[in-house]
């Protein structure tokens, strides 16, 4: 497959990419990350998904490895992360 350029964008898809999000930490949390990246990714692979609580616990920050494909799919992941009633902060 070969690499484009979109305008706007210093990327190159498909690549790999780290999105992030953050969030008060309980179980529910996870899973709705999980739940929207999903939605827009169905076959992700197992392991693609790493979390980090905050020093003192009360924030969980999630970060899941994708194969993006077009920035307008990472733009609509951002959108949905963002609209997350969980998730206070996406990056």
């Amino acid at each position: 497959m070969s690499q484009e350029r979109e305008e706007g964008t210093l990327l190159e898809f498909p690549c790999e990419f780290s999105v992030k999000a953050m969030g008060l930490t309980s179980p529910d949390f996870d899973m709705a990350v999980l739940e929207v990246v999903r939605r827009h990714i169905p076959d992700m692979p197992e392991g693609c998904i790493s979390s980090r609580p905050s020093k003192n616990g009360k924030y969980t920050a999630i970060t899941v490895t994708i194969q993006a494909t077009s920035k307008k799919q990472l733009d609509a992941i951002y959108q949905d992360l963002t609209d997350h009633k969980h998730v206070l902060m996406s990056l």
